[in-house]
């Protein structure tokens, strides 16, 4: 069986195996007070274009999503997002579980844009009874989004204008930030991000690591004890050069910023099969992530050979299939879907 379910079946990109057995022997300080969690933050703070930033490494995901938000938050405030986000959809309730509710706002393509935020926030203080409802507190995107679909430049200024002038941090879920910075649509660069982003984090479970993900504080009344948050969430990894010698790998010599065109160019030739099938796409997205509407036979066909993830469905019972490729995906195994997807 061939995996296109999702973009962590594989281990650790070669590189930084390798370096974390270098560095095995070596003893350090815990808690990510260590060399090589401070070079790491170096790296990142250049390849950001400011220094000034502040970098915090945790394990996974979902973890990361509770300690931003938890450290942000009033706890009569939530936090607006889209309707399919990570964080309102994947996450068991994590955010709500924490006393904070999600506000989720409508789309049709995983991105929100200013004028709801600002319409959001201004029905909420103009309602006449605000202090009986949620405060919007902060707002969360991703990108790419949970369907795959980018922010553009324009799009991110004038959402981060909006959340400034609304007093709202803007919070930036990174988890497949690599696959979104290599697709060839993107305009976006990380210093981009950096500048319009009051935090975000760059995800490195799905973008080569074995696990981590490295956040990044640019709004500097954030900052101010978020190794307590960090903490409190149960993410001070004891071991925390497990971490910091991953993303120092990773950026050293740039290679999270190519490790994850591969998996880009081999979604792409997906999408060019099913293109030729004449097989509908569920959403248009040009990252690793592919979504088809398939009939229920093509699938069970496909089911044969792949692990293959289902989205959703329609109204009418058609399965939403993803096709998901990762930074490790070969083309032999691309090539055989391709030619199984042509067959159908």
């Amino acid at each position: 069986m061939m995996y296109f379910q999702c973009d962590y079946v594989d281990g650790a990109h070669p590189a930084l195996l390798k370096r974390l057995v270098e560095t095995n022997s070596h003893r350090t300080s815990g808690y990510g007070l260590d060399p090589y969690c401070e070079n790491a933050r170096a790296l990142i703070r250049r390849a950001c274009g400011n220094p000034d930033v502040d970098v915090h490494f945790l394990v996974g995901g979902t973890q990361t999503n509770m300690t931003v938000i938890a450290s942000i938050l009033r706890p009569h405030q939530g936090v607006l997002a889209a309707e399919t986000g990570h964080i309102t959809c994947h996450e068991t309730g994590a955010i709500e579980a924490l006393g904070h509710k999600i506000l989720a706002l409508p789309s049709a393509d995983g991105t929100i844009t200013s004028a709801q935020v600002e319409a959001y926030y201004r029905d909420h203080l103009d309602s006449g009874v605000s202090e009986h409802t949620v405060q919007p507190g902060m707002v969360y995107i991703s990108f790419p989004t949970e369907p795959g679909t980018l922010y553009t430049k324009a799009q991110l200024k004038e959402l981060s204008d909006t959340c400034r002038r609304c007093g709202l941090p803007l919070y930036l879920d990174g988890a497949r930030l690599a696959y979104g910075l290599a697709a060839p649509d993107n305009d976006l660069t990380l210093p981009d991000i950096a500048e319009l982003c009051d935090i975000f984090y760059i995800g490195g479970t799905k973008c080569g690591a074995a696990f981590g993900e490295a956040v990044v504080i640019t709004k500097d009344s954030l900052k101010k004890d978020f190794r307590y948050a960090i903490k409190q969430h149960g993410g001070m990894l004891a071991k925390g050069r497990l971490l910091g010698i991953q993303f120092e790998a990773l950026f050293a010599d740039g290679l999270y910023f190519h490790l994850c065109r591969n998996a880009v160019e081999q979604a792409l030739r997906i999408r060019q099969a099913l293109e030729e099938k004449g097989i509908p796409p569920y959403i248009s997205s040009h990252t690793n992530q592919q979504f088809a509407l398939l009939t229920k036979d093509q699938l069970a066909h496909l089911e044969k050979k792949y692990y293959l993830g289902i989205w959703d469905r329609t109204v009418e019972g058609r399965p939403i299939v993803r096709f998901c490729t990762c930074w490790a995906t070969p083309d032999e195994e691309v090539d055989e879907l391709t030619r199984d997807i042509k067959a159908l």
